[in-house]
Order: C-alpha cells, then structure tokens, then sequence
C-alpha cells in the first residue's frame, strides 16, 4: 500500500497554532505519513495587521516556510487536521475561507470517506477551545470526512488536551503550548493517520 498522505492546514497569527500544527505532524510522520502542513492565508489588509503588533512580521515568516492550501492538496490527502485559533468559540475567518473554497470538491464527492480532525489555541482556559474544535465537526461533516475525535485513548488525555482534538491555551501574552499540549497532538497525528490507512485500506 502507498504511504498514507496526511494535510495539515492551519492559521495561526502568533504561532501557537503552528506549534501544533508541527507536533500534529510529527505525530503523523512517526505513524508513517507522508505530510503537508500549509498556512491559510491572512484575509485582512496591512493597516489591519498594523494594529496587533507582531502580527505582519509572524505572518511574513511563516508564509514564507508553508505554502497556502489548496484544493489539490485536500485531493492529495488520505486524511486532514485543520487547526485554528479560536475567534469568540468558533473557527478563524482565514482557516473558514479556504474550507469554503471546497466547495467543488464537495461537489464531486471527492472529499468522501477521508479521515479528519481539528485542533486549536485560545487565549484564555474557557475561551471556547471544545466549542472551536466541534464548530469545524460541521463543515467536516458536509464534505465527507469520516471525522476521528481522540477520545481518551491515550494516557496524556489525562493530562491536556480534549477528547475533540489538540489544543492549548496562550494566557493573552503569546504563552506556546506545554509539552503536554505537544504531546496530545502528536497523538493526534498518530491516530488520524491509522484512520486513515484503515479507511484506504477499504477502498
């Protein structure tokens, strides 16, 4: 069988996001995939950008390190992690904008069957981690992906984490995700790509 291909698409804005984005990775990696981790997009302009400071320099770097998603990338992929930071409990605009792009695919069908999963940030520890998490369960279910939740399937969901998918909370100044938070996702990147070997092994 061919290796399993696993897509990571995230935003993120100071790079707690992308720290598990990588750790979600990694974990799938260890687990045999073949990964693509790619960066939505900003959708607001530089004078928006201007008034969070840091914001223009971290989205210049990492533009610069993950090439944006596309829909042959979602093509590409056996299974996918789509990862956000929370905006008032639900999914980033930018991370929305390119699921919205999908909608062809969706179309086609050509998204049926494939494993998903979601993971995200947020600045405060109630500040809507789970309720971001289940908001992306929707749009998954629209296009088809078989949706993989972590349940409590391994002993560091004892620990962080939720049973919906990775994440970690900032503390409003930046704070990276605790070696724990790590942990979960590369769980995560474990158990999405054994989903989706099991599932490609049906077809």
């Amino acid at each position: 069988m061919d290796k399993v291909k696993i897509l990571i698409v995230f935003y993120s804005r100071t790079g707690s996001t992308e720290a598990l984005a990588k750790a979600v990775g990694e974990g799938a990696e260890a687990a045999g995939a073949e990964v693509r981790l790619r960066r939505a997009r900003d959708i607001v302009g530089p004078d928006v950008m201007a008034k969070a400071p840091g914001w223009a320099e971290s989205s210049a770097r990492m533009n610069a390190i993950y090439e944006a998603p596309t829909s042959d990338d979602a093509v590409w992929a056996d299974g996918a992690a789509f990862g956000t930071p929370t905006r008032f409990g639900n999914v980033s605009s930018e991370l929305k904008a390119y699921i919205d792009s999908l909608g062809g695919l969706w179309f086609q069908g050509k998204l049926n069957g494939k494993a998903g999963g979601a993971f995200t940030s947020t600045s405060g520890p109630h500040g809507g981690n789970e309720s971001t998490i289940i908001s992306l369960y929707n749009p998954l279910a629209h296009l088809g992906f078989i949706i993989v939740p972590l349940g409590y399937a391994d002993p560091v969901m004892f620990r962080a984490g939720t049973p919906y998918g990775a994440s970690s909370v900032s503390h409003q100044n930046g704070a990276p995700p605790t070696a724990d938070d790590l942990e979960v996702a590369r769980f995560q990147g474990r158990r999405l790509t054994e989903v989706a070997r099991a599932l490609k092994s049906k077809v």
